[in-house]
């Protein structure tokens, strides 16, 4: 099969180097074309790029020309797929750009995520919100699309809650988090701010939570969601962790349910994406472990290549009705992974025809 070209927006940030290293091998899609600011313009991807993750620079990316992001530029030889991973301060009108222009962007931006047309999609949670895309290209007039994934922090707390709300639904949803310091981006967190510290802060993260988790389990019906009418609480915290969220979730349920009921809903919930058998798509989206002391970001975080969400210490709550800890790779199944797969069940849907 011939693979597909793809751009990526935001390519010399941390999500966008994400991006790179996960399109190195994959079977559908090739990196062709890649943008970044001003300053990075016409220069080599190795000369625009400070890489920070471990794995080397794609070879293969190394000499491709780094353009700003203009839908306009060189018209015809941007791809057709785009992948965002744009700072939110400018994501927003870039994307849109891009969309009028005939692109499908796949944004990990924060920007349209809660615009009533867009999808917030997690392909095991949430699938037929895709169509969400018919209604938004007629109304805007767009001859492209935008598709977006969750925040880093939403994704594993969706992905534990979405089979609990299948099975026996939701009534009240509160969440701790704990999260890494590559969340916060690159340079990020002042070291004498985080070293031997917890900062119980992260500007708009806890709104964003509560938000895009109801509208990631709400219903769609007559070309629109409504959303969860379950309550979420949350409370988000930085610390001193590379990679990896995880976070400290207590849920009441509307029907009955024993502690043994939940643990068989998350071991055997599979979707859309394990039917398919997409190329990222972990065989086992949620894997639950029994030891007292897991999930660790040190031991757990690359569970399924990092496509995963890791369930442990499931236990009955004195206050909601059952509690447990989560854990999910902020990078990559919060952000580029996440998209990447978006894009995965677009194809699959005929979206990228």
């Amino acid at each position: 099969m011939k693979k597909l070209e793809v751009g990526i927006l935001g390519a010399t940030g941390m999500v966008g180097q994400r991006f790179v290293s996960l399109l190195e091998h994959h079977p559908w899609f090739e990196v062709a074309w890649l943008a970044a600011s001003e300053k990075s313009a016409g220069k080599t991807y190795a000369e625009a790029c400070n890489w920070r993750l471990r794995d080397p620079m794609p070879k293969s990316a190394r000499e491709l020309q780094v353009h700003e992001c203009k839908a306009g530029e060189h018209a015809g030889k941007i791809p057709q797929l785009v992948f965002s991973s744009l700072d939110s301060k400018v994501a927003g009108e870039v994307e849109k750009e891009f969309a009028r222009a005939g692109h499908v962007v796949v944004s990990n931006s924060s920007n349209h995520r809660m615009d009533a047309d867009v999808p917030l999609l997690i392909p095991e949670v949430n699938p037929e919100h895709l169509a969400l895309v018919r209604g938004q290209r007629k109304e805007r007039g767009w001859k492209g699309m935008i598709v977006t994934n969750p925040n880093c922090t939403t994704v594993g707390l969706a992905m534990s809650l979405a089979p609990l709300e299948k099975a026996f639904g939701l009534e009240k949803v509160l969440m701790t988090s704990m999260q890494a310091v590559s969340g916060a981006g690159y340079p990020g967190v002042p070291t004498l701010d985080i070293m031997g510290n917890v900062i119980p802060y992260i500007g708009g993260e806890e709104e964003k939570v509560e938000r895009e988790t109801q509208k990631l389990l709400g219903k769609f019906a007559d070309g629109r969601v409504t959303p969860g009418d379950f309550a979420v609480s949350a409370h988000c915290n930085r610390v001193l962790v590379e990679d990896g969220h995880t976070e400290s979730i207590s849920v009441s349920l509307r029907s009955k349910a024993k502690l043994e009921d939940l643990i068989e809903v998350w071991r055997t919930f599979r979707s859309v994406p394990q039917e398919r058998e997409l190329p990222s798509a972990p065989k086992h989206p949620i894997v639950v472990r029994e030891e007292r002391d897991r999930p660790q970001p040190k031991f757990d975080l690359n569970v399924e290549h990092g496509m995963a969400t890791v369930i442990g210490r499931a236990r009955p709550c004195p206050v909601l009705q059952f509690k447990y800890t989560a854990l999910s790779h902020n990078t990559i199944r919060g952000a580029a992974g996440a998209a990447l797969l978006n894009a995965e069940l677009m194809k699959s849907e005929g979206y990228l025809d």
